[in-house]
């Protein structure tokens, strides 16, 4: 795993080294094993580089066969073995064992065609010496990061966004149209990032810098559209079965040590059950929490226990994290606020203790058919859209119960978005302010900067346009993993991960087991009012029926009562300031609204006011850069 980075601009010249080094020290914390840069008249590229693989001779960059391209490569190709011995028999010869020379001789022989033969999880750049060429990808499904800037004959890419900070004359201009979907995702989305004009490379997509003219091409677009037509359940168990254990046998190549994630929860539960499988004495690791109603560790425990893994438990406090939001602040790329990033970055710096590659159950959901909003829309579509105005009045009246997941939280986000078109009632469901809210939230100001009056409806496109109705919930599916597995999920993971230099790996983002997956009638994926039909039903081949019918949890944190006890006095320092970040953009008198009917249980604004506090905190760190 590394940072890579790296820049074509006639403006810099004698600084070349001066700005690629600065780049570099910006991403250290994703490669402090080694830093190595290429660098001509032409371009500079640079890698800060986590030894996994060939720990001694694999230093990047790394030259083509015929010394014409040479490549920086963030991520992991699992089949590179197999490319290899196919690249030998054409007559390649490789000075490393590596998986980055695999794909520099794969580019040589194939060019831009070479994507479709990786599996695995990437983002890379390779530059053609002999026509000053630059080709730059991403993998299938966005697990590694990238992002870049074009003006006029100018070009910049790195693994994040904290690279740019470090150089000298880039206009980083925070984007209002940016933060208008942040309020509403938790997440900056794809192609978009919180500065105008630098933008995050989409996954299944390449970049092509030719005679200073950039262009950009998908190859990859996962599809839904063609389904398998036998009910044989258990010829789709054993074939899911098969993949699994494929992906998760690819995904044990290293040559550092390596681990598990396991919360106890169905999907972290069934991979740490095939790696134990595969390789015996197996370390998994979770963190427990004070509060009952956010802590899983007894479920862990469970698991451990029926697996015999070497379990690693540490308890983290609400004091603990909370002295460390400053550091979590400057993790943060952009402005965040799934706020199981917390516990993420602590689960990541307790594992990285003893491993340096861990295997994570991320995605299970996605892939499986796994939320509980997926039979959310079932029930909304039994509702008389007559009936929502009142439903919403009574729920309203349910009393505040700050409780990881409590009811009365789920019924009235239920209730409240019902009345958007399906797509954005599906993304109001995940996250946090909607149309309503931001009327109330929004400066005179602040709506004079907006270019879109509606950018989530701009954002969701096709995806809206597809869902004729609310119980087509596979639509929503395809909304996620293009949403909130690409631009939450990875990108939380991503940070949270290299912050402290540890490898996640995701077995069930095996684009074999996805495609198969999305092949499967939605019938098998979700039944009657049980997610993950077929998973489930794999599950109890190799877990204790406790853990593999257990209700849904999250990775969440105390937020809600956080915001009335060890933060009440932060929030009133930032809501009551007229001069804070929030308040010179929004409407003052609305934030204090929302943090006084918070504090006083009149309403429970939890997530109201942590996107609003990720984004203060992430405007004062970087306006400091």
């Amino acid at each position: 795993m590394c940072g890579i980075y790296g820049f074509i601009s006639p403006n810099i010249k004698s600084e070349k080294k001066e700005t690629i080094n600065a780049m570099s020290n910006a991403l250290y914390h994703r490669g402090p094993d080694q830093i190595g840069d290429f660098i001509n008249e032409y371009i500079a590229l640079g890698i800060n580089r986590l030894s996994i693989l060939d720990i001694k001779n694999g230093v990047q960059p790394i030259f083509s066969n015929n010394k014409q391209f040479v490549i920086i490569h963030n991520g992991e190709i699992y089949n590179y073995r197999s490319l290899r011995s196919q690249l030998k028999s054409k007559g390649y010869i490789f000075e490393t064992n590596s998986d980055t020379e695999v794909i520099v001789n794969l580019y040589q022989e194939k060019g831009s065609k070479c994507l479709k033969d990786l599996n695995g999880m990437f983002s890379f750049a390779i530059y053609n010496l002999k026509n000053n060429d630059l080709f730059i990808a991403r993998d299938r499904f966005g697990i590694k990061p990238l992002y870049y800037y074009k003006n006029l004959n100018i070009f910049f890419f790195a693994s994040e966004l904290k690279a740019f900070q470090k150089v000298k004359n880039l206009p980083l201009e925070v984007s209002y149209d940016a933060i208008d979907l942040f309020l509403t995702m938790e997440n900056i989305p794809a192609p978009f990032t919180i500065y105008k004009d630098f933008y995050k490379l989409e996954p299944g997509y390449y970049l092509e810098f030719k005679n200073n003219t950039l262009s950009k091409k998908q190859w990859y677009e996962l599809s839904y559209d063609k389904k398998f037509k036998h009910n044989d359940v258990n010829e789709y168990i054993e074939n899911i079965d098969f993949l699994i254990k494929s992906s998760i046998q690819k995904r044990m190549i290293s040559d550092v040590d390596l681990g598990a994630f396991l919360s106890g929860g169905l999907d972290s539960s069934i991979i740490a059950s095939y790696l134990k499988n595969e390789c015996g004495d197996l370390n998994t690791f979770n963190i427990a929490f004070e509060d009952s109603s956010f802590d899983e560790s007894y479920y862990s425990k469970i698991v451990s226990n029926h697996l015999e893994t070497n379990h690693h438990v540490e308890v983290f406090s609400s004091e603990a994290m909370l002295n460390q939001l400053p550091s979590i602040w400057k993790n943060m790329d952009e402005p965040f606020s799934d706020a199981s990033f917390l516990p993420t970055y602590f689960l990541s710096q307790f594992t990285k203790k003893s491993v340096t590659v861990a295997l994570s159950g991320d995605a299970g959901d996605e892939v499986f058919g796994g939320y509980p909003t997926y039979f959310a829309h079932k029930i909304a579509n039994w509702i008389p859209s007559f009936s929502i105005s009142s439903l919403q009045f009574i729920s309203s009246y349910l009393p505040s119960n700050f409780n990881n997941l409590s009811f009365d939280f789920k019924v009235k986000k239920f209730f409240k978005a019902l009345e958007y078109l399906p797509a954005e009632c599906h993304q109001y469901w995940l996250g946090s302010f909607d149309v309503e809210n931001k009327k109330k939230l929004y400066s005179k100001l602040f709506l004079s900067n907006l270019n879109n009056e509606n950018n989530l409806s701009l954002i969701l496109g096709n995806y809206q346009n597809g869902v004729n109705n609310t119980a087509n919930w596979e639509q929503f599916m395809k909304q996620d993993m293009r949403f909130y597995l690409q631009d939450d999920m990875l990108v939380k993971v991503d940070r949270a991960s290299m912050a402290h230099s540890l490898e996640v790996r995701v077995p069930f983002l095996d684009h074999n087991l996805v495609e198969y997956m999305a092949r499967v009638p939605s019938s098998f994926k979700y039944r009657g009012i049980t997610s993950k039909f077929l998973l489930k039903k794999l599950g109890v081949k190799y877990l204790p029926r406790k853990i593999v019918n257990r209700s849904k949890k999250g990775f969440g944190i105390p937020v809600a009562k956080w915001i009335c006890g060890p933060l009440k006095k932060q929030f009133q320092e930032i809501i009551f300031d007229s001069k804070s970040n929030i308040n010179t953009l929004f409407n003052q008198k609305y934030n204090v609204k929302l943090l006084n009917d918070h504090l006083s249980f009149k309403t429970d604004n939890r997530k109201l006011l942590w996107t609003l506090f990720c984004l203060e905190n992430w405007l004062n760190i970087n306006s400091k850069n």
